[in-house]
């Protein structure tokens, strides 16, 4: 909204200054600011409304130190979340960029699935919330659109590497770097569909999904769309169930997610420049230096609600904030091409997964062949086990965000270290 403003009075007026909205630097910067403010003063307001109105969580008896104190925290803490991602993205993001929009698809469709969860649990009075085959159509229902549109939508394209390196301005951009620069510079000016995406640490790390189906000759046309829209809607469902499962204990989703946001924030920056893609030898994907706009307010969101949500937290996100949190990481992922880098980048949401998946498989294989259920691990999700075991909560997340910060260096290395 700002973004067309400036840009108007500064075509038509020439006012000193109004051009620097321009610069997704300045912008990032702007909504990161916003989101900080917002999250800190109405996150307050939000949680005072919550409490008159009883919105606690109702907490069930794991025998895990502290856990009767958390009795009647607010939850739908999300809320929170949600807005100060979305304020700042309305306000310094140019809403016709195609990937902003789908980045606010996602975040009031899976804010809409994990506030009727919440919903249900604290007004219905049901623990269960929301069944798991109507969150699961939810998010596939999702996965679906978001799929289709990265597949069909023409604006979601990549460029060529020139051979000869000729510059090539594309004098249509109207955004520019923080080096000056506009798009366009040592790329074709053609914009190509491509189902290209990368693959971590190789040489040539840019893989095709259309060689899957090169088998299917003649049917290749619509194999390649199905197969492409079911590996999106995986992703998305995966990452934000893994999300929610990290959601356990105060802070750990808030600041894993923080950690995840501030990394794929400078891929969308590197891809999305073409600069800095060019001496990085990654693929430019144009208009994704927006994201990077959309990514800081998501950043600011997250760090601001860490102030009400670190231990002893005053507010739970709930659902509507975990399926957020996760789906806008994965659609994001996606969209940058960076997808195959999700077990790295997500490593802690991951781990959470695959320790419920191992416990309940292991549980159900013990107790058929051996007529009782066995445990790997003391409890599951991960972060439970460790308090079972004796740690307080605020060391597990301390280390567990220690670890996700190892792992957002790792990624970010990945770029040269091929």
């Amino acid at each position: 909204m700002l973004y067309y403003l400036f840009d108007y009075l500064d075509k038509a007026y020439d006012i000193p200054g109004a051009g620097v909205f321009r610069f997704l630097s300045f912008r990032a910067s702007m909504a990161i600011i916003t989101s900080l403010v917002i999250t800190l003063f109405l996150g307050k307001r939000i949680i005072r409304v919550l409490l008159r109105m009883q919105v606690g969580e109702t907490i069930r008896d794991l025998g895990l130190d502290g856990q009767k104190q958390k009795q009647g925290t607010p939850t739908m803490g999300g809320l929170i979340i949600i807005a100060a991602i979305l304020i700042p993205t309305i306000l310094f993001t140019r809403l016709d960029n195609v990937y902003i929009i789908i980045m606010i698809i996602c975040t009031l469709w899976l804010g809409f699935i994990g506030f009727l969860d919440d919903y249900i649990k604290v007004f219905k009075k049901d623990k269960e919330g929301l069944r798991a085959k109507s969150k699961l159509v939810g998010q596939v229902g999702l996965g679906l659109i978001i799929g289709s549109v990265l597949y069909f939508n023409p604006n979601v394209v990549v460029r060529e590497k020139m051979s000869n390196n000729r510059i090539v301005v594309d004098q249509q951009s109207n955004i520019v770097d923080d080096l000056g620069n506009k798009d366009g510079f040592l790329f074709s000016g053609v914009n190509e569909k491509s189902t290209k995406t990368t693959i971590p640490f190789l040489k040539n790390n840019e893989f095709d999904y259309a060689r899957l189906v090169d088998w299917a000759g003649d049917s290749k046309s619509w194999m390649l769309p199905l197969f492409f829209i079911l590996i999106v809607t995986f992703i998305i469902t995966a990452v934000s169930n893994g999300a929610n499962i990290t959601d356990g204990i105060d802070g750990l989703a808030t600041g894993t997610s923080a950690i995840i946001g501030a990394t794929l924030a400078v891929f969308a920056y590197v891809s999305g420049n073409a600069v800095f893609a060019d001496y990085l030898n990654i693929m430019y994907i144009p208009n994704t230096g927006e994201l990077m706009v959309f990514m800081s307010a998501f950043v600011g969101a997250c760090v601001g609600f860490l102030w009400y949500n670190s231990f002893p937290a005053q507010v739970f996100m709930g659902d509507t904030g975990s399926l957020a949190l996760g789906g806008i990481i994965a659609v994001f992922a996606i969209a940058v091409r960076k997808e195959l880098l999700i077990p790295i980048i997500c490593g802690i949401f991951l781990v959470e997964n695959l320790s419920v998946m191992a416990q309940v498989s292991y549980f159900k294989y013990t107790k058929k062949r051996f007529g009782e259920g066995r445990r790997i691990l003391k409890m599951s999700p991960l972060h439970h086990h460790y308090q079972k075991l004796g740690y307080h909560e605020s060391k597990i997340v301390t280390r567990f965000w220690i670890v996700g910060i190892m792992l957002a260096v790792l990624s970010i290395v990945t770029l040269k270290l091929r």
